[in-house]
């Protein structure tokens, strides 16, 4: 059980704060509540790029990231289809250096030409990096083509076209940032050697004058249900075939996530796993295999990907994966199955919560998902998961209709 305390601020930030006394530091840790989802078609990786930007100097503050360095302090953050996160770790005693520097940036950036020039060329490198200039690079993206239509979720955090980013004007980022980046559409949270009641008064101290802005609400497209089976081909310069199959799945607050999230354990977490077992050893089809959900907070997707061993035909692959998922609605499966795979999900938890910046991001974006509460309800869900529950799901899910494949061939040279 994490205890934790809540408290929101006149202009609507919510502050939580956790006391760890193990750690002689603590955590600061900003969410807000916009990502890849919340952007325009056509101007996509805005939320990324500002990924980037919060770093670049803000209204009283040319530099972020000397004067948290100077007390002892490390920061990151990353981007995700629903929120953007930025955390920092520092000193108990030098806290107050971590709340000046991120109230000052939610108050408002130094927005220049010469910094958005510096930011789009780092985001544009890494576009290339992770999409265009390494093997197996444009998966994702064409994955989320393939299977959304109209949700948000069928362009990367990093924007579905890179000249999104190298058009993006500074009145572009202005009005993003304006829209989406306030204290009302934010979680603040504290954790580490600190007390509840001191950390609410140092936010209210930095974060108290900040004004309310006007947060457009939040309407998406929903995705259509999938009622035909969908396949691309491609053809790469890569060493291996590669199959991926996506299945649409329930969002986050939905019950039937934590049984598919066991569905993707019981399929492929660890050595003793159905389709390692089966697929990579015993047949050696694959030399890689995984099953995974996205982990999204809208309707998001469950994935079968593979790389193939050479020589083996991309047919009799494919169909020995469909056999694997059609074994979870046929045969059901064992109670000490299920309960090995609880068993690994709530040891997984319980390490993870032992860390006072994971307890801190979580309970930012369970509060950001609807409330910080749920961080206390995981390992129910998971415990809840009956064996009939699984083979339910696996039946809704697994079907053809509702699959979109993309095969991932390896180009023959002449």
């Amino acid at each position: 059980m994490i205890d934790y305390k809540k408290h929101i601020l006149k202009n609507g930030l919510r502050v939580i704060a956790h006391t760890d006394r193990t750690t002689p530091m603590v955590a600061i840790n900003v969410a807000y509540d916009v990502g890849s989802r919340d952007e325009h078609p056509d101007k996509t990786g805005f939320a990324h790029l500002f990924e980037h930007l919060m770093f670049g100097g803000s209204v009283n503050i040319p530099n972020y990231d000397s004067p948290l360095q100077n007390v002892g302090g490390d920061n990151n953050a990353f981007t995700t289809n629903d929120i953007t996160n930025y955390y920092l770790t520092l000193p108990a005693q030098n806290i107050e250096t971590g709340l000046w520097l991120e109230s000052d940036r939610m108050l408002g950036l130094a927005f220049s030409q010469k910094g958005l020039d510096i930011q789009r060329n780092v985001v544009i490198e890494e576009f290339k990096q992770r999409y265009l200039n390494q093997p197996y690079g444009d998966v994702y993206p064409l994955v989320k083509d393939l299977a959304y239509k109209v949700h948000p979720y069928r362009w990367p955090t990093i924007g579905k076209d890179i000249s999104h980013i190298e058009d993006a004007t500074l009145n572009d980022v202005k009005s993003f940032f304006y829209r989406h980046y306030a204290p009302n559409n934010a979680v603040l949270t504290i954790s580490g050697n600190i007390e509840a009641d001191h950390a609410f008064r140092l936010a209210e101290k930095w974060f108290g004058d900040i004004p309310h802005r006007d947060v457009p609400g939040r309407d998406l497209p929903a995705e259509p249900l999938q009622e035909e089976y969908r396949e691309k081909d491609v053809s790469r310069e890569v060493p291996y075939h590669g199959i991926y199959l996506s299945f649409h799945m329930d969002d986050k607050l939905s019950p039937d996530y934590y049984v598919t999230d066991l569905i993707s354990d019981i399929l492929s977490n660890g050595q003793s796993s159905r389709m390692y077992r089966n697929l990579v050893v015993d047949n050696g089809l694959f030399g890689e295999l995984d099953a995974y959900i996205s982990g999204d907070n809208d309707p998001g997707l469950f994935t079968v990907a593979g790389k193939l061993i050479n020589g083996v035909s991309i047919d009799e692959a494919t169909q020995m994966i469909w056999q694997e998922l059609n074994r979870m609605i046929e045969d059901r499966v064992g109670n000490s199955e299920l309960q090995k795979v609880i068993n690994k999900v709530e040891a997984n938890l319980v390490y993870s919560e032992i860390n006072y910046l994971n307890k801190a991001m979580a309970l930012s974006a369970f509060e950001l998902l609807g409330d910080a509460a749920l961080i206390n309800k995981q390992n129910q869900y998971y415990r809840n998961v009956t064996v009939d529950k699984v083979r339910e799901t696996a039946q809704q899910l697994f079907r053809k209709e509702n699959c979109s494949t993309l095969l991932y061939l390896k180009k023959r040279f002449e």
